[in-house]
């Protein structure tokens, strides 16, 4: 427990130098109870599903945010997400908590790496002081605020009434055509209709526009066109009233509703929305119908023709944005304009710490939503880097990840440059590089899920290297070079690929392989995999994006595992398949299925609480009374896949298509995961590897992985290599983009690209064996893997 007592010359307040934690039952956490000290670097470790998350972010950050939100009023707070107080008997000595994640930056088209930080704004200040010919306020520069111009009267009482003329104009930068987005959509007719049927047979093909629904009734009934005459017959003017005609209020079947065209109604309704975010059969119609091009008003750089004409040194805002981040600090560097000096420092700062945290590569414009989760959490870091706060807590989320081991030491100096400010930096992390300079680390384990959740080890490095635990043990590892590489079955040619930062780079990937493509981030390891591959050559490509679901999918459901799952459920009791799923006739009445019932508080924030009726197991009461084996629907879905495993591996419960999922599963690390856990709470690393137990059943040739170690513990890794290897055994090429030098060693053939990042990378700097790549360490992935292999 903290002293109360104060060292000579401090006050009571000085004391308070531990964040303290007594009784964290958060998730699998069994009661821990940990002292971490203020102003230090921790970093927690362990494997994955030991508690790391549910203690750092789910306990600490959680009751930080929670209470400084609880400081706002009750009106602010019904825009804030909703946090329940963790289960925890005392916390003490919080401090503010920022929260630097890896979740994907905002999809919106307009979001980008300039407005997402200080940079574009300063930027567009510096244009609307100097900027020639002078346009406006920086408002006039940006590509997020239209032109607005309005003219009207208002009465004044003052004694006598009288009118007052007024008008106002604000010029924005919006390229009017585009509406700030870059690129213009079209909508391909045949894609919407069928011109051979009439609107009463069923004409539109659109999603959601079947006959009959509600959406269809509003051209059934709208009165403008026969709806038992063929399109393909319309008039010009029936066509245009079905296609592009303006809103209009009318009384449609007895309501009053507003009636447009299909054209404008789609465009509103999905043309407007993030692609990704569509769900899968809308994505495949957008994909079909939509064509995206280049604006032709402003050529893809969202600005208005007034704020394009406007330069400094012979360039305006759109070409400043596009240049290389590194280039462009140099750029303002060049700036000599003693009237905003203060500005131009202040700028350069901020570009200059995108380069110091390794994104010199990006570009201003860059769309936020293109960005990986490494490269995010990197961008939220330039905020905070150049922040005036002190004695806050940092909260940290592997960000290592998506780092060459060259980027890994920036990381690090920038985690020590935090702390050294005087604030509290908390990370959670598997690389050792980073575990190495920490001030105290706190190792949960011993195992994952059931057997986590406890406090293996917290002191020292030193100490824990000497302690025994699973981290502690594995610290020091390290892969051998692989001494007999597999000889290739044939090639995959790659010729003149040049997206992004490529330079047309003509390359063989072998087949029949484990090929490990290297480079520092940002020199086009993944536009050269993902992007410049043969379409017709049978890729699985297995990234880290979110999987795309509501709170109610989960691995059984997304894996396909609860189909043969309920099937036997249901031939072991003589009853339909749908009772036992939690989305169809099974569901629990009272809570639809959810295991929480949701009430919104109006202006409070809303509250999610169990279902009292079936104290969140999701199913009616009837439905649990069917068993198989011993157990019901909601005592399976609350198994870790090992248990599973061995439920319906043998027995009464023996399932071969449930066991086969199981085994891909487990294959992959994810054995504690529950069946049911929702996947919204699942890492960026988990997510890949539930995505690739789904894909091992395909029966695509060449896997194409992006970092399948992110989120890994260096006892995992081991694992990992060994899935790797039988998956090309069993006749696949597997096709890595990777840091971790355990893989890049176990390799059978390394392409390394750069040298550099951005346009000093794009080209293929090394191709063979990673003992020919030891042998003369030319790049610097070879002069970090000479250094791994002789430790």
């Amino acid at each position: 427990m903290a002293s109360s007592t104060t060292r000579p010359g401090q006050g009571p307040a000085d004391s308070h130098d531990v964040i303290r934690v007594h009784g964290a039952r958060v998730n699998n956490l069994r009661d821990v109870s940990i002292e971490i000290p203020k102003r230090r670097l921790t970093v927690f470790t362990g494997i994955s599903g030991s508690g790391k998350s549910s203690l750092v972010f789910g306990t600490i950050a959680a009751e930080s945010q929670r209470l400084i939100n609880e400081t706002y009023s009750a009106f602010v707070q019904g825009f804030m997400p909703t946090l329940a107080r963790p289960e925890v008997d005392v916390l003490e000595g919080l401090t503010t908590a920022i929260v630097v994640d890896q979740q994907r930056m905002g999809g919106d088209p307009r979001s980008t790496v300039g407005t997402a930080t200080d940079a574009g704004a300063m930027l567009r200040i510096l244009f609307s002081r100097l900027g020639s010919p002078h346009v406006g306020s920086p408002n006039a520069f940006s590509f997020n605020m239209p032109s607005v111009k309005a003219h009207g009267a208002m009465t004044v009482e003052r004694g006598s009434q009288k009118a007052v003329r007024v008008s106002y104009t604000r010029t924005g930068g919006m390229c009017v055509r585009c509406e700030g987005r870059g690129t213009v959509t079209d909508l391909d007719r045949a894609q919407l209709y069928d011109a051979s049927k009439s609107l009463a047979e069923g004409a539109l093909t659109i999603p959601g526009y079947k006959a009959g629904g509600w959406n269809y009734r509003l051209y059934t009934s709208s009165g403008y066109f026969d709806p038992d005459k063929p399109l393909g017959d319309y008039t010009a003017t029936e066509l245009h009233d079905l296609l592009h005609r303006e809103p209009v209020r009318k009384k449609i079947e007895g309501i009053n509703m507003t009636y447009e065209g299909l054209v404008p109604r789609l465009t509103k309704s999905m043309l407007a929305k993030d692609r990704e975010s569509m769900q899968p059969h809308i994505r495949e119609f957008v994909d079909r119908a939509v064509t995206f091009t280049v604006c032709p008003d402003c050529d893809g750089t969202r600005l208005s023709e007034a704020a394009r004409a406007s330069r400094i040194a012979g360039k305006n805002i759109a070409e400043v944005c596009a240049m290389q981040i590194s280039d462009l600090a140099d750029w303002v560097r060049g700036l000599d304009e003693p009237s905003v000096a203060p500005l131009l420092d202040t700028l350069g700062r901020t570009l200059d710490s995108f380069v110091e945290i390794g994104l010199g590569y990006l570009s201003l414009e860059r769309p936020a939503g293109t960005l990986s989760g490494g490269e995010a959490q990197r961008v939220k870091m330039v905020r905070h880097l150049g922040s005036s706060l002190t004695d806050v807590t940092y909260v940290f989320d592997e960000p290592t990840t998506g780092l060459h081991p060259h980027d890994i030491q920036r990381m690090n100096h920038l985690l020590l440059r935090l702390r050294d400010k005087g604030n509290t930096v908390l990370v959670v992390e598997h690389k050792p590089e980073t575990i190495a300079i920490a001030d105290h680390v706190v190792d949960l384990g011993p195992g994952a899920g059931a057997d986590g959740g406890t406090v293996c080890y917290e002191g020292t490095v030193a100490g824990l290297r000497a302690s025994g635990t699973r981290t502690g043990r594995h610290l020091g590892d390290r892969a051998a070079l692989r001494k007999t590489p597999r000889t290739p079955t044939g090639t995959l040619p790659v010729r003149g690929a040049d997206l992004h930062n490529l330079c047309d780079v003509d390359v063989d990937i072998p087949l029949g392989a484990l090929v490990v493509v290297t480079g520092v981030a940002g020199s086009g390891k993944s536009s050269l995999v993902h992007g410049s591959l043969p379409a017709d050559a049978g890729v699985v490509s297995v990234d880290q994006g979110p999987i795309r679901g509501s709170r109610r999918s989960n691995p059984a459901t997304y894996t396909g595992l609860l189909d043969p799952i309920r099937k036997a459920f249901a031939k072991a009791n003589g009853v339909k398949p749908a009772l036992f799923s939690a989305n169809s006739e099974g569901a629990c009445p009272a809570c639809n299925g959810a295991g929480v019932r949701y009430t919104d508080l109006g202006m409070m924030a809303g509250t999610a609480t169990t279902c009292e009726e079936c104290e969140g197991r999701r199913f009616d009461a009837s439905v649990l009374e069917h068993r198989l084996g011993g157990r019901d629907i909601s005592e399976v879905l609350a198994m870790p896949v090992a248990e599973a495993r061995e439920f319906f591996g043998s027995g009464e419960a023996r399932t071969p298509a449930a066991s086969r999922v199981l085994d891909r599963l487990a294959d992959v690390g994810l054995g504690y995961l529950t069946l049911g856990q929702p996947l919204t709470t699942l890492s960026g690393g988990e997510r890949q590897r539930v995505k690739l137990a789904t894909h091992m059943g395909e029966k695509g040739g060449v896997y194409v992985l992006d970092e399948p170690t992110a989120g890994l513990h260096l006892a995992d890794v081991e694992q990992l290599l060994g899935l790797l290897d039988r998956l090309v055994d069993s006749g696949k090429s597997v096709i890595v983009v990777e840091h971790h030098q355990a893989v890049v060693a176990h390799a059978d053939w390394i392409i390394d690209l750069g040298p550099g990042a951005g346009h000093d990378g794009g080209r293929v700097v090394f191709e063979g064996t990673p003992a020919e790549l030891v042998a003369a360490p030319t790049t610097r992935t070879g002069e970090h893997l000479a250094a791994y292999a002789g430790a």
